[in-house]
Parts: C-alpha cells; sequence; structure tokens
C-alpha cells in the first residue's frame, strides 16, 4: 500500500521556519539587545524583556531538580513530537497538517532552549496598565496558534 500526504512537506517547512525565526529572535534579543539585560519600552502595551524559564508553561514545575529537569523535558517534549509526526504523516488535512507544522516547530525551537540553554528564553511582554501576561517568545505563539488550528478543524468536522 503507497500512502501519500501532500501536506507533509509544506507543514515541515512552516515548522522549521517557525524553528528558525524562534531561534534567530533569541539570539539576536539575547546577544544584542539584552545587553546588560533590561525591559525594552516598544508600545504602551509591549516591552521586550528577558526571561529564563526552567520550568514548563507559566513557569510550573520550576522546582524541580534543575540539573535534570530540562533533560526530561526535553525527552517528554520529544516523545510528544514523534506522536505529533504520526499523525502528520496521517492526516489528509491542510489545517491539521499546518496546525502540526506549527506546534511541531515551536516545540522543537523550546527544546533547543532546554538542551542548550537549560531554560527557554521568553522576551515578548505585554500589559495593560501593571497587569502583565507571562512572557513568551514565538515557539510558544506558534504551539498556540498550531493548538487552535487544530482544535478549530475538530470543532468544525464534530458538526
Amino acid at each position: 500500500m503507497r500512502f501519500s500526504n501532500h501536506y507533509i512537506k509544506p507543514a515541515l517547512f512552516l515548522g522549521f521556519g517557525v524553528m528558525l525565526a524562534d531561534q534567530l529572535s533569541k539570539w539576536w534579543l539575547v546577544n544584542t539587545i539584552m545587553q546588560p539585560p533590561h525591559a525594552v519600552a516598544v508600545a504602551p502595551f509591549f516591552n521586550l524583556v528577558l526571561v529564563r524559564n526552567k520550568g514548563v508553561t507559566f513557569g510550573l514545575l520550576n522546582t524541580i531538580n534543575r540539573d535534570i529537569m530540562p533533560y526530561v523535558l526535553a525527552a517528554v517534549a520529544g516523545g510528544i513530537l514523534l506522536v505529533l509526526g504520526r499523525w502528520l504523516w496521517r492526516t489528509h488535512s491542510k489545517l491539521v497538517a499546518y496546525g502540526l507544522g506549527l506546534v511541531m516547530g515551536g516545540a522543537v525551537g523550546n527544546i533547543l532552549d532546554r538542551i542548550r540553554e537549560g531554560a527557554v528564553v521568553d522576551f515578548l511582554d505585554f500589559y495593560y496598565q501593571n497587569h502583565h501576561w507571562f512572557a513568551f517568545n514565538i515557539a510558544d505563539a506558534a504551539i498556540v496558534t498550531g493548538v487552535s488550528l487544530l482544535v478549530f478543524d475538530s470543532l468544525v468536522r464534530a458538526r
């Protein structure tokens, strides 16, 4: 049986682009703008900051053994990537493929941070008055967008 999925290459290309944009933006921020680290006001609701997140989403699990945590989280993310890759291989939906590409590219960007830095570099700080959302990065934004596409697709298909 020959399997054909026309969306694998574009989805992987999208994922690679996300990972590349994420890694280049973090490198640029850490090595040029944040020398020394400081908040950069960009707009009345947006700053560039430097946060090294050693935990997971929103800083959860920040207190677990810091020596092994980056590798544990990288391994878990790697396992999830394998599952998502299988899903991508089997899908015939363009929306699902692109959603998976965004999630996978973002995951790889954050895995590279964990392995190289022991933490994920976050730098986008949106706020209203004194209420700041959690700092995040391009990989995080891609993951949220990709998951949103997957949820949207599942809701549309459920009808």
